[in-house]
């Protein structure tokens, strides 16, 4: 249920806020950008999470794509702004807000956190990649990033 964020639902409930970060993981092969993908509930989504007490947006962001890919705390190379989104589930109404960087690493193997019900990590081609996540918000997410490695 999609909500602007200055209304109150049928119940009269305003969203609680949520903060979350994540990142793009990417590298360059043959000439072209490639990102890291992830396959939670099908659906194709880039690597986040929420905000755990005591810990930066950045730590966060590594941490969270670190463990839904299983690889190394990747290095942000670059910051891509936020996006906001409201969502409502079982446990409540929540405007959560994203934290995105441009990530890199050298790991060669990853592994998807299937406790996260993530089933499958893959490297696609960066535009591809535009096709095949299912959120729109992402798709602008990846618009900053393919923004950011213009010279």
């Amino acid at each position: 249920m999609a909500l602007n964020k200055f209304e109150k639902d049928s119940a009269g409930e305003k969203p609680r806020p949520i903060s979350a970060a994540g990142g793009v993981l990417y590298r360059s092969r043959k000439g072209a950008y490639e990102v890291l993908l992830i396959y939670r509930r099908g659906v194709w989504d880039l690597p986040k999470g929420k905000l755990d007490d005591g810990e930066t947006i950045r730590e966060c962001a590594v941490r969270e794509v670190s463990e839904e890919v299983g690889c190394p705390g990747p290095d942000i190379t670059h910051d891509l702004g936020t996006t906001v989104h409201i969502y409502k589930d079982k446990w409540g109404h929540f405007e959560k807000t994203t934290w995105w960087y441009a990530m890199q690493t050298d790991a060669q193997h990853f592994s998807p956190e299937q406790e996260e019900d993530i089933t499958k990590v893959c490297w696609v081609n960066l535009e591809k990649a535009f096709d095949m996540v299912g959120f729109e918000n992402l798709k602008e997410v990846l618009s900053r990033f393919k923004n950011v490695l213009k010279p």
